[in-house]
């Protein structure tokens, strides 16, 4: 059975047909194979989703398309702009930190593009930086809507592998600082290099007025975050917390939403929440095929005979995630292989959360290369391009990034120690 479902998934990848579908498809030849009974299918769909902690997602995302609409995205960037826009290559940079703070939100790479990108990419072109370069850059910032908390991917890790949501998202804070941080030393690096960005500084907020203006915009990460981890609301709970935030401040203190604005954002949402449930509906009932074929066990038993210690598995799975990232959408790679691989990790010693962060980093790769990266795709069509442009921009960013994959890899403490601190027994 599993023979077939895999080559069907493949052939279907080859064909182009969506994730999504793919998925589905496989399973279906699957069960006809083993002779299952369909009912089975749709009770195991429905259970996929089926989950409190999965209606997060809709909300988180109705939240950024808030965000960008209501003019908190734009006060964001004119407060990161403020900070670190005055020095050479400072435009890049404040794309880098308005993305890190955007994301503290929003949970979600591709509504960070699009919110963040819709105002910095046609500012880093005006100010002279080439337009490949530019959407290579914001592909990459986004990124770290996934890897800062809250984040969609963590939230279906932790659903998948039982591991706690809330651990999660306070062990992201380490990695997504330490990816930020290389980032911006990098683009200010290269700047300096490539003679960019010396008039960055042009019509820069003073960053007292930037703070003042911005002020609604940045209580919300704290409402949020600040709610979840002092026990005020689940992380579920913070995301509609965030949608009535966004709402409030866009609609009534901003006053950028209009009641016809209404129906855009809803229907935006609607769509973009519709895409990544079905793809949770079909990978859940490929997971539950795989695992009644006895498939998590045997992989597991092999990596635990070919990789005979840690630091090997998590190389090995580090190079296969990579690959894997780049052909499959992130949320259904999670929840396919994240059952799979984490009982195999915790036999290594590996703490969950740590393994967690390391998938949700490696995957979130899969976001800014080719051919499926769902970043690269809003990044060019913000700066209207086409995706080979980029290509060679973008090198540069992802061997930054996977440089600090290492880091986060084999010096655990990067992810842990807030984590161990907060939730110190």
């Amino acid at each position: 059975m599993t023979p077939m479902m895999v080559g069907t998934m493949v052939l279907c990848f080859a064909l182009s047909v969506s994730v999504a579908v793919s998925i589905g498809l496989a399973s279906i030849v699957g069960m006809q194979v083993n002779g299952a009974n369909m009912l089975i299918s749709a009770k195991e769909i429905f259970n996929s989703i089926n989950k409190f902690p999965l209606a997060a997602i809709p909300f988180f995302i109705l939240a950024g398309n808030l965000m960008e609409t209501g003019g908190i995205s734009r006060r964001l960037v004119e407060f990161a702009k403020s900070i670190v826009g005055g020095v050479q290559g400072g435009l890049p940079m404040t794309c880098v930190l308005t993305c890190m703070i955007f994301a503290a939100v929003s949970g979600s790479s591709v509504a960070t593009t699009f919110a963040i990108g819709a105002i910095l990419i046609p500012a880093l072109i005006k100010h002279g930086y080439p337009t490949s370069y530019a959407a290579a850059l914001q592909a990459t910032s986004a990124e770290l809507g996934v890897i800062i908390p809250p984040s969609i991917p963590m939230i279906l890790y932790g659903v998948s592998a039982e591991v706690s949501i809330g651990e999660l998202f306070i062990a992201g804070f380490g990695p997504g600082i330490l990816i930020s941080l290389a980032l911006m030393l990098f683009v200010w690096v290269y700047c300096k290099f490539k003679g960019w960005g010396k008039t960055d500084g042009d019509g820069r907020m003073p960053f007292g007025r930037a703070l003042w203006q911005a002020g609604w915009a940045l209580l919300m990460p704290v409402i949020i975050l600040g709610g979840i981890y002092g026990g005020v609301f689940t992380p579920t709970e913070a995301s509609a917390v965030a949608v009535f935030y966004a709402l409030v401040v866009g609609m009534v203190i901003y006053r950028e939403i209009k009641i016809t604005d209404l129906f855009m954002i809803l229907r935006k949402s609607v769509l973009s929440s519709a895409v990544i449930m079905f793809i949770i509906a079909n990978a859940g009932l490929f997971a539950f095929l795989i695992t009644r074929a006895g498939v998590p066990d045997a992989i597991g038993r092999w990596l635990q005979e070919v990789l005979q210690s840690p630091a090997m598995f998590l190389l090995g799975v580090n190079a296969a995630l990579f690959i894997i990232g780049m052909f499959i959408e992130t949320s259904a790679a999670i929840i396919v292989l994240a059952p799979i691989l984490a009982p195999v990790a915790m036999h290594f010693g590996i703490d969950p959360v740590h393994f967690g962060l390391i998938m949700v980093v490696n995957l979130a790769l899969g976001m800014i290369t080719p051919p499926f990266g769902v970043n690269l795709f809003a990044a060019c069509t913000v700066a209207r391009i086409s995706l080979d442009r980029i290509v060679k921009d973008l090198i540069p960013f992802v061997l930054v990034v996977l440089g600090c994959l290492m880091l986060i890899t084999y010096f655990p403490a990067i992810s842990l120690t807030l984590r161990d601190l907060v939730y110190a027994k």
